[in-house]
């Protein structure tokens, strides 16, 4: 029984960073996978679609929608078109987003699957969410043409 209790003990922290880590995972790559999914949606539809916070739009880890905006509001109104919805994800989970046209969450991909802001359709958006779990993190960077890219700041240069 001692043995027992003390190989748990040193086990349990790594199993509890494993489970973390993957919870990270699995959390980064599903917003990674919606930003990919909105700019090819833009693209085979030719228009604008957006990828905003669920809820009151206010927070990220309230899930995610990605929808066609056709009043350019960035909030899925009634009649508009709803492309893919996510679940909210882990409260222990932080999402920190940072981009250039930060007064609303917000990222809008034109026909051509270009970012674009919503002062212009000329005007490119660029930034990144930090996923932060625990002692670990997950950065998904949107460059200036809209292509996205998952890293690790605690391991990757310029991440």
């Amino acid at each position: 029984m001692t043995i027992v209790g003390i190989l748990l003990a040193v086990g349990f922290p790594s199993f509890q960073s494993l489970i973390q880590s993957q919870r990270l995972t699995t959390t980064a790559n599903a917003l990674f996978m919606a930003v990919n999914l909105a700019r090819s949606e833009a693209i085979q539809r030719g228009t604008r679609v957006d990828l905003v916070p669920a809820g009151d739009g206010r927070s990220w880890n309230d899930g995610w929608v990605i929808f066609i905006d056709a009043n350019g509001n960035r909030r899925p109104d009634a009649g508009e078109t709803i492309v893919f919805t996510h679940d909210p994800v882990d409260r222990d989970l932080r999402i920190t987003p940072r981009f250039t046209d930060s007064k609303v969450q917000y990222i809008a991909f034109n026909g051509t699957g270009r970012t674009r802001t919503n002062a212009s359709r000329y005007a490119s958006q660029s930034g990144h969410w930090l996923l932060e779990l625990g002692t670990q993190s997950r950065k998904i960077v949107i460059n200036f043409l809209g292509r996205p890219r998952v890293c690790n700041p605690q391991s990757a240069a310029g991440c």
